[in-house]
């Protein structure tokens, strides 16, 4: 797997990895991630992969991020009261 790209963001980590014939994009939030993958024929290069990361699209992974969070954090109490 080879980094190809990071993608600045202030709030999360963006890291698009090539790997057989696929993007892969990694979000990064504290200990959590998002992996989604994409075949490298599916779209129009990395500057396509770059632009699907829109404000829209990190909005809604860092409202994953918080629900991933949440979840979590209920199951680590369930086990740990």
């Amino acid at each position: 797997m080879r980094v190809i790209a990071e993608i600045p963001h202030p709030d999360i980590k963006i890291t698009v990895f090539s790997w057989n014939a696929k993007y892969i994009i990694k979000l990064e939030a504290g200990p959590y991630e998002q992996i989604y993958k994409i075949a490298e024929t599916d779209i129009e290069g990395l500057d396509k992969v770059k632009s699907m990361m829109d404000g829209e699209f990190i909005q809604s992974c860092i409202q994953r991020f918080l629900s991933m969070r949440t979840d979590f954090s209920n199951a680590y109490k369930k086990v740990n009261s």
